[in-house]
């Protein structure tokens, strides 16, 4: 969320040391690699005829890495129009993100100076979630990997998701590894048709979102997946131990998945509603230590694995695709 999974999982809130907003640098940094992109695209794309903009960031989380974002942007506006006769913006941001969300820690920590109002949208941004053709830029950053179910496929610890601790990823794993892709594909989909109905013809929208490349060994190459592969193991390890639930185990799995940038444009190409303006492929500006790893997996995840298996749990147990995409005609 910077999103969840259908249970409406958040991010660790507030500002203690294993909370989102102490250890989501990572994520931040993506924002680093991809803001000039963002800042070209709005000063040769964008289209608005009106002084009030509306910008809405999907999967806002806590606010530490969509405060930075959403003044880029509006800075970026300001510049485009600052000699034209739209002589004085009005400027709003959206922050959606789900139910559980910690909106307070957002709230309490928006910049003093900030030069827009603000509107906080929880709910599932697989939905509806704002009136028809009110967003003039649409964000979302590390958010859309996040899934609304877990495939089928991929449910029990005796599914072929969990046999034998292997990577996901690996080819043993072919019938997983497809129903994963549909889930992804199916509710990326879903997502664009629901914004599609909310911006305005001529607006834009970024996607920041973690990818896979193409071709990667997962036995030697470590990406965005490994860590989540590395937990795969130690929950099956700690079953055979008998010091987590195998009953709950079984009921489990991770309600994300990583693509590859060719499976995102093949996905983006489809609409009928958007246009791909440009789509890169860029690393994080942050740079993490073992430690700093395992304390972004922590803030993320906590909350999703203590509903599962009990807070003790938490105590034993990369590549970003930037899309910006056009708001085609009707």
């Amino acid at each position: 969320m910077d999103s969840k999974d259908n249970r409406n999982f958040s991010m660790n809130g507030g500002h203690g040391a294993h909370s989102y907003v102490k250890n989501s640098s990572y994520q931040g940094g993506v924002l680093e690699a991809a803001k000039a992109i963002i800042e070209e695209e709005i000063a040769t794309k964008l289209e608005i005829s009106t002084n009030s903009i509306c910008v809405a960031d999907f999967g806002c989380s806590t606010g530490s890495n969509s405060f930075p974002a959403m003044q880029a942007i509006i800075e970026a506006v300001k510049r485009k129009y600052e000699s034209s006769g739209l002589k004085t913006l009005e400027f709003y941001v959206c922050f959606n993100d789900v139910v559980s969300n910690d909106f307070n820690t957002l709230f309490s920590s928006l910049p003093p100076d900030r030069s827009y109002e603000v509107a906080a949208v929880p709910g599932d941004f697989h939905g509806r979630l704002l009136p028809p053709s009110s967003v003039h830029f649409a964000y979302s950053s590390w958010a859309l990997h996040w899934l609304t179910e877990v495939p089928k496929a991929a449910a029990g610890r005796h599914s072929p998701a969990w046999s034998g601790g292997e990577s996901l990823y690996g080819v043993e794993r072919e019938e997983v590894y497809e129903a994963y892709l549909s889930q992804f594909e199916r509710d990326l989909e879903a997502f664009l048709k629901c914004r599609a109905v909310e911006m305005v013809e001529g607006g834009i929208m970024a996607l920041l979102i973690p990818s896979l490349p193409n071709y990667w060994d997962p036995q030697k190459e470590f990406t965005v997946a490994s860590v989540t592969e590395l937990l795969r193991s130690s929950l099956v390890d700690m079953a055979k131990k008998g010091r987590l639930s195998e009953t709950k185990l079984e009921a489990f799995n991770f309600p994300y998945y990583i693509p590859t940038p060719e499976q995102v444009w093949a996905i983006l190409q489809k609409s009928n509603s958007f246009s791909i303006e440009r789509m890169e492929i860029m690393k994080s500006g942050t740079l993490l230590t073992v430690d700093g790893h395992v304390a972004c997996f922590r803030a993320v995840h906590q909350n999703m694995l203590t509903h599962e298996f009990g807070a003790e749990t938490i105590d034993e147990s990369t590549l970003v695709v930037v899309a910006v995409l056009k708001h085609k005609n009707a």
